[in-house]
């Protein structure tokens, strides 16, 4: 059931977010749709493929496993329960803001995570242009957050919508009048700040590593508020494949093996 309820939210959210795309779009996409969404959704049909007949679900069975050992921080420490989930949901997002670092700053780890930031532009597709080795280690990762923290199971399910969603959110090419998005980065990280990422500027590439809560790049001194270039000047991806061949999936999935690092 689970399944079906993180399914059928993250492809709500996806269907609004192209839609709202396509009426209020932040910027001109300088690469054509087509060219682009072949490969991140494929690069998302493998990965979903791949954990559907693999180890899908293994995060929400942790926090059952964990709930029945009582085995984890919050198991031992004596809550409420909504108190347990609020606690867990916030540990959750520093933890995520933490493997974001890691994955830039640890060049065995970027060799997967670049896959990401080779997309010429930025839509609500690139949300779901991840490595499927990644996306595995990724799971790996917050099994252990899961089984340390001793998580709620229903923070666990929590996560996992807050996470999809806030992805597809940051991700896309919407338009937020200026004054809604200042104010709502004190506490969500928006598009025009996650786009700044993504930036081929090597400053501004290593910067703004939240995906939910925006509060973590200020605590860590890496949030950069404005692109030096400015949002609609601004070039996406990596310096080093912008001018190269048209990378195709196949190239993308062996990249990581191949490439320099």
């Amino acid at each position: 059931m689970d399944t079906v309820i993180r399914l059928g939210v993250f492809v709500g959210m996806l269907i609004l977010m192209i839609v709202w795309e396509i009426y209020a779009p932040r910027r001109p996409l300088r690469y054509s749709r087509w060219q682009r969404w072949p490969i991140n959704i494929g690069l998302s049909m493998i990965t979903t493929l791949l954990l559907r007949f693999s180890i899908g679900g293994i995060a929400y069975f942790s926090a059952l496993l964990a709930a029945e050992m009582q085995f984890g921080l919050l198991n031992v420490i004596n809550l409420p329960v909504w108190l347990s989930v609020v606690l867990a949901l916030v540990l959750f997002d520093l933890a995520v803001y933490g493997q974001h670092l890691l994955l830039h700053r640890w060049p065995l780890l970027w060799r997967l995570h670049k896959i990401h930031h080779t997309d010429l532009d930025f839509d609500v597709t690139t949300a779901v242009r991840f490595h499927p080795v990644e996306i595995i280690l990724s799971l790996i990762y917050k099994v252990i957050i899961v089984s340390l923290l001793g998580a709620p199971v229903v923070a666990v399910l929590i996560f996992e919508l807050i996470l999809s969603t806030s992805a597809l959110f940051n991700h896309s090419n919407i338009a937020i009048p200026v004054r809604w998005d200042r104010r709502l980065r004190w506490l969500l990280v928006t598009p025009d700040m996650h786009r700044i990422h993504h930036s081929t500027d090597q400053r501004e590439t290593d910067s703004n590593f939240g995906f939910s809560i925006s509060v973590w790049d200020r605590v860590f001194g890496t949030y950069t508020a404005e692109p030096a270039m400015g949002h609609d000047d601004m070039e996406i991806g990596l310096s080093q494949y912008r001018y190269s061949p048209t990378v195709t999936l196949k190239k993308l999935l062996l990249m990581p093996f191949k490439s320099r690092v």
